[in-house]
């Protein structure tokens, strides 16, 4: 797995068999930062806009799925170049990213008040203010009717889990995948942060020019946050479905754009909490 994973030497302890205690080598998620630098074409360094704690790997899929899912970009014909830059790391890391935007394309803020700084565990940490985490799509997502079986939504979360390749060698990473109505996987991530892997799937979009992802559905392996779900709408994806739970934000959020959001997807039962009328139902849905 390259730079996604690396080995660490642990002390194995096990308290119900023998009482044994031994070390062991093991295998953990990497965890490294990465810093996204925007400016327009010319000379000089681009200005920092954001650095997210990720797992190495389609970094430039993550930077412009980030680009694109924060209002920044709206297209990867917005974008000039995208490379990645060795830093001042020994060895070089490349965990920094420059984006030169094309020349009709305003430059984000990068006020220091307002610069995104993100983890692992939040996206948006960074935002100023409630209003600037609102970003609305460009897309209007309501308008796609695309119907999903129940029976295909019930096989994602074992079809997503089929290809996590780096969790299953550590059990630390979250994954996104991104299906067709009927249940094809095109294409899958994985980081430590459930938002970059989510950014990583729009990035490819963007970059494979697909975008809007009409008639898709977003898989996530954990729970599903306002800021996944604003992610999933920005890229015009009707439908995100989770193994997990979603906050309130997350369904107040897929109600008015018109997403269907769905929650606990395991084994062959599920919650929809938004848009069920997407979903094919073998009986009329009682009503509330």
């Amino acid at each position: 797995m390259g730079r996604a994973t690396d080995r660490r030497t642990v002390v194995r302890i096990d308290v119900d068999g023998d009482g044994s205690v031994r070390q062991r080598p093991d295998t953990l998620s990497a965890e490294e930062p990465f810093e996204i630098r925007v400016g327009p074409p010319g000379p000089g360094k681009r200005a920092p806009l954001a650095v997210t704690m990720r797992t190495p790997g389609d970094d430039l899929d993550l930077a412009l799925g980030f680009l694109f899912t924060e209002g920044v970009i709206r297209s990867a014909d917005d974008v000039l170049t995208a490379q990645l830059c060795a830093g001042t790391d020994t060895p070089n890391t490349y965990n920094v990213v420059d984006v030169v935007l094309g020349p009709d394309v305003p430059a984000p803020v990068t006020d220091p008040s307002r610069n995104f700084y993100t983890t692992s565990s939040c996206g948006v940490c960074g935002k100023a203010s409630i209003d600037a985490i609102r970003t609305r799509s460009i897309f209007p997502v309501a308008d796609d009717r695309t119907p999903v079986s129940p029976r295909v939504l019930a096989s994602l979360p074992d079809r997503l889990r089929e290809r996590q390749r780096a969790f299953e060698r550590t059990g630390g990473l979250h994954a996104a995948g991104l299906f067709d109505a009927n249940g094809e996987l095109l294409v899958i991530r994985e980081d430590v942060g459930r938002h970059n892997a989510v950014d990583k799937v729009i990035g490819w979009a963007v970059r494979a020019g697909r975008l809007p992802l009409t008639g898709h559905v977003l898989m996530v392996s954990g729970r599903a946050s306002f800021e996944l779900t604003q992610k999933a709408w920005m890229a015009g994806i009707p439908l995100l479905a989770a193994v997990s739970a979603p906050s309130t934000l997350a369904v107040d959020l897929a109600e008015e754009a018109g997403m269907t959001l769905v929650g606990f997807l395991r084994g062959t039962s599920m919650n929809v909490y938004a848009g069920a009328d997407r979903i094919t139902h073998p009986s009329p849905v009682p009503a509330a």
